[in-house]
């Protein structure tokens, strides 16, 4: 049985959707700003991936009630989310009797509540608004997105770190092939908030300015938050239209590292070996890379490494979007899913932005123009997880 993507949605620091996404990586803008969301030791000093909308405007944009507590994850997602619903036609596909599931991956969860729940509870244990902390679990903002599709035939959460939005697709996938469900949408969404931020500067990994992806000069990722989703169907369902096919999604664990990734790219190497053997699919008929990219030493020396070992001299078009939406975590793999068929459907390759100099070593050279009108049948995408999660997703053309 093959799987087909008929819908996806997407909210980042380029783009409230997909529409916008798609003009600004054209015209080579990037989301990396100035923090402004709230405040923190590290406003003005490291610059982030915001969405460019507060919680008041995208609750006005949900129709949702100002007065009602939800934490950011929830919002963003549901944004995302309801935009794939609604381009997979599922709102008017309810009567053909499809089981439906939601599944989505974050690794924050509601945490950007929490915090203002602990600001006033450390003050005085009889302070603190309660409804604030109850959407700290990583599987409220699931429940909060899957309700306002209507989705409740299956629901749950993944989080693996930077490979839960891929661990989404991966596992919607499977519950379609093994005949659970007829369609899933999933994907991941993560918020920005000061645990993050505080916690990723602590590892020193964060850049003081706006990230070069695979360039030697680079020194560190910048964080993002957003959203992003696909609708998964089996191909004898009746879909209105497709963006491709997910040919093949591989997970594995390295386990070199809590934080970081085998410099020789082992775990790399592992995770798009067992995705083409899956699609039974040939290094040769990979046409871009969609690399994981984050700007960090560690993961880019890593990451070309193990291009380098699978792929050889002449490896396909590739490239990190990550200068243009930051890291955005557990949201990553379901962002740039959509990014991925976009590619496909439109014949794209999306530029590097900010690259100059290829890594000594490894030596790749990622795109850094806009490539239109361009051959791309098949594409790989990589989410890389602290933790050695590593995942690969390869979608094809219809």
């Amino acid at each position: 049985m093959r799987i087909v993507v008929s819908g996806v949605g997407t909210v980042s620091a380029i783009g409230l959707n997909v529409a916008e996404s798609l003009r600004a990586l054209a015209g080579k803008k990037s989301g990396i700003e100035p923090l402004s969301l709230f405040e923190s030791g590290h406003k003005g000093k490291l610059p982030v991936g915001e969405v460019k909308a507060d919680n008041r405007m995208l609750a006005e944009m949900l129709a949702i009630h100002p007065g009602k507590t939800i934490s950011r994850t929830a919002l963003l997602g549901m944004s995302a989310a309801q935009e794939a619903y609604g381009d997979a036609c599922l709102p008017d596909r309810k009567n053909e009797g499809l089981r439906i599931g939601f599944i989505s991956g974050t690794s924050v969860g509601g945490m950007d509540l929490s915090e203002h729940f602990y600001a006033d509870h450390l003050q005085s244990p009889a302070k603190g608004r309660l409804r604030q902390i109850i959407s700290h679990d990583c599987g409220d903002s699931t429940e909060k997105i899957a309700s306002r599709l209507g989705i409740n035939d299956y629901i749950t959460t993944v989080s693996t770190a930077c490979s839960s939005g891929a661990n989404a697709v991966i596992a919607g996938a499977r519950l379609i092939k093994h005949g659970f469900l007829d369609c899933v949408i999933a994907g991941g969404t993560d918020a920005l908030c000061r645990f993050t931020l505080n916690g990723f500067a602590s590892l020193k990994i964060v850049d003081e300015y706006p990230c070069r992806p695979f360039d030697e000069s680079r020194q560190g990722l910048n964080l993002g938050e957003g959203a992003g989703y696909i609708v998964l169907e089996k191909e004898t369902n009746r879909y209105p239209q497709s963006y491709g096919y997910l040919l093949a999604g591989a997970n594995i664990c390295e386990a070199f590292h809590q934080t970081a990734s085998s410099p020789e790219g082992n775990g790399a190497l592992l995770s798009m070996q067992k995705a083409l053997q899956t699609g039974n699919l040939q290094t040769k008929q990979i046409d871009y890379i969609n690399l994981h990219g984050t700007g960090t030493p560690n993961n880019d020396m890593a990451e070309g490494n193990a291009i380098r070992r699978l792929f050889g001299a002449t490896p396909p078009y590739l490239s990190s979007t990550k200068a243009y939406t930051g890291h955005t975590l557990g949201a990553c793999g379901g962002i740039e899913a959509v990014f991925s068929l976009l590619a496909i459907k439109y014949g794209l390759v999306f530029p590097n932005l900010n690259f100059t100099t290829p890594i000594a070593g490894h030596g790749l050279i990622p795109e850094t123009e806009y490539g239109e009108n361009r051959r791309i049948k098949t594409v790989m995408s990589n989410s890389f997880g602290f933790g050695g999660n590593m995942s690969t997703l390869i979608f094809s053309a219809i």
